[in-house]
Parts: C-alpha cells; sequence; structure tokens
C-alpha cells in the first residue's frame, strides 16, 4: 500500500466547510482520521486521500475542488523534499530533486521533466503509481494546481506555462481551466502535467547552501534506508512509453542502467514479469481511456502503442470479453 504525507490534504477542511460540508465527515468516508489530515508528520493511505478528494467534490457538488483545495497549498506540504528544491541553484536542478526525491513525500507518485519534440519546450509530467487506478479526476487537478503553485514560487506570480496537459474531460467549463492555470488546456491526454520553456528552466534560484545540504542529507538517508518497488517505476515507465511505439525490456533496463535480464530477475523477485506488466498496464489505461475519455478507440490503440486497431481489439476481448466499443458503451450506461 503506498502512503502519502497527511499535509496533502491541507487546507481540505477549509474548502469543504465553505462549500457547506462537513469536513470530518467526509474524511470518515474515505476512512481518514482527520487527526492525520493536514499534518506532515502523518501519513495515509494514497488510495485514501484520493478519495477524500474524489468523494467531497461529488457530495458538495463542487466540479473544481481539487483546484480550489490547490489554491490553499504550496510546496511546504512536500516536506524536505520542497525545502531542497525551494533552496537549490536553479529551476532546473529543483525539478530534478523533485523526480529524484518525490518518494519521500508518497512513493505512490512520480514527477519528471522530459523533453518535448520542440526543443524550445519540455514537459514536466506527474503520475499515481495505483493499480488498479481509482477514480482520480479531482486529485490530479489538485496536483496539477499545486504543481503551478510551485511554478509561481520559482518564476513569479504572473508567470504562465506553455500548456497544461488534463488525462481526463474538463470538470464543468473548459474556459475555466484557461483562467486558473494561464494557458491552453488539453483534455483527454495520456499522462498529467504542463509544457514548459525550456529557458525558464535554467533561471536562477534564491539559493541557500546550508538549507539546501541539510535537506539533501536528510533525503539522502531517508532514500538509502528504503526498499525500491522496481515494479512500480516500471510501470510509469511503460505507461510513458506505449504511446511512442518503442517499447521494450530493453529501454526500460536502460533506464535503471542494468541489463534486461537483471531487471526480469528483480521484477519475478516482486511477483510479476515485463510482459505481464505491460499488458496489465495496458488494460487499465484501455480501462480508462475507453470509460473515462471521448478519444476514438483509433486513438485510444496507437495511445496503448498497438501498430494496428485489430491488435487491440484482440486484446480487448481477452481483456474485457468484448470489443473496445462495445466495453465503452457499457461503461457509459454504468455511468448514468
Amino acid at each position: 500500500m503506498h502512503l502519502i504525507r497527511g499535509s496533502c490534504l491541507t487546507g481540505f477542511d477549509a474548502v469543504a466547510t465553505a462549500h457547506g460540508g462537513d469536513p470530518n465527515a467526509l474524511l470518515a468516508l474515505a476512512s481518514i482520521d482527520p487527526a492525520d489530515a493536514g499534518h506532515r508528520d502523518r501519513y495515509i493511505s494514497l488510495r485514501c486521500a484520493i478519495a477524500a478528494v474524489e468523494h467531497a467534490a461529488a457530495v458538495l457538488g463542487v466540479d473544481d475542488f481539487g483546484r480550489q483545495l490547490a489554491a490553499r497549498q504550496n510546496i511546504d506540504i512536500l516536506g524536505p523534499v520542497g525545502v531542497a528544491a525551494r533552496t537549490a541553484t536553479t529551476v532546473a536542478e529543483a525539478f530534478t530533486i523533485l523526480d529524484t526525491h518525490m518518494s519521500t513525500y508518497s512513493a505512490g507518485i512520480t514527477a519528471r521533466i522530459r523533453p518535448d519534440t520542440d526543443e524550445t519546450q519540455c514537459r514536466f509530467e506527474y503520475d499515481f503509481l495505483l493499480h488498479p487506478a481509482p477514480p482520480q479526476a479531482q486529485a490530479i487537478e489538485l496536483s496539477l494546481g499545486v504543481t503551478l503553485r510551485v511554478l509561481h514560487l520559482f518564476l513569479g506570480t504572473t508567470y504562465r506555462p506553455v500548456a497544461v496537459h488534463v488525462p481526463h474531460r474538463a470538470l464543468g467549463v473548459k474556459s475555466d481551466y484557461r483562467r486558473y492555470f494561464g494557458c491552453s488546456a488539453h483534455f483527454d491526454e495520456p499522462i498529467a502535467g504542463f509544457t514548459l520553456r525550456t529557458k525558464d528552466l535554467q533561471r536562477p534560484l534564491n539559493h541557500d547552501p546550508l538549507a539546501h545540504q541539510i535537506a539533501l542529507n536528510y533525503l539522502s538517508d531517508a532514500h538509502s534506508q528504503r526498499t525500491h518497488d522496481i515494479a512500480g517505476t516500471v510501470r510509469s515507465m511503460v505507461r510513458q512509453l506505449l504511446p511512442t511505439g518503442e517499447l521494450t525490456a530493453e529501454l526500460v533496463a536502460r533506464q535503471f542502467g542494468i541489463h534486461p535480464k537483471t531487471l526480469q530477475r528483480r521484477l519475478v523477485a516482486e511477483g510479476t514479469n515485463f510482459a505481464e506488466l505491460t499488458d496489465r498496464t495496458r488494460r487499465e489505461l484501455a480501462h480508462r481511456l475507453l470509460v473515462g475519455t471521448d478519444l476514438p478507440v483509433g486513438q485510444v490503440s496507437r495511445q496503448l502503442g498497438y501498430a494496428e486497431q485489430s491488435v487491440f481489439v484482440r486484446a480487448c476481448k481477452r481483456w474485457f470479453d468484448m470489443t473496445p466499443t462495445a466495453y465503452r458503451g457499457m461503461g457509459n450506461a454504468a455511468q448514468r
């Protein structure tokens, strides 16, 4: 089970109360002790934290609950990771720290900077490593909103990303997203994140060498004490690489600096293997994209890395005992 610091729900009681809700009752609905919510030194289940935000939005009828909650949070919710990031020398170094040490905030979340096809731009992306994935649209928008707050801390409150990428339909009015994020919003995307200007990552920060080193020392000690879940990291890589059509065990192994046979042995030790993990990830993504988005079946097939739609159709029959179109129809009917 993945955990997350209780600080992820900082401001939850205020937002829920502002909309006439009982925050304690909403937290209890998600099996969270109100005493743990908002506290950096407490840990709660990541699934429960996500459920709390999703339940609150549904019960209170607030489409932008996640975005409103993000407006009450800042980089401090990340604890030592936030300290190390905000005292780095440049924005690029700060994001590298977030990428490397995010697991001290929650091992169930990944954050990374990736190159874009346009060399003047790059992508900041994040993902929840929960399988199967729960309903998480509000939690995703909460994370996007907090990321925007971090960008404003690093680059100034007038900073505007190039674009925001949302892996689900718009929750409410689409134009609200441009007003909130200050940039164009793209929906039904395969991953959550922002397109940023590469040059902005080179901007200097208010570097504090002493505070920075103390935070890094703490994170290094915590990192060395943890047992790594390589299967969770591989799942994240698989999801990133599927749309490229270039996913191979060799490519993933190179990301760890190990031989493909070593990767397979470590996955087997965790009760899985590369082929099984890839198939399970494809199945979960197929469910999310067919039921949770309006993407054409052909595009869903490409997002899953299939060169031919007929192969995707056969996979759906194996997973769900029906074609992609039939599965989408059944899922939409169940949501009505």
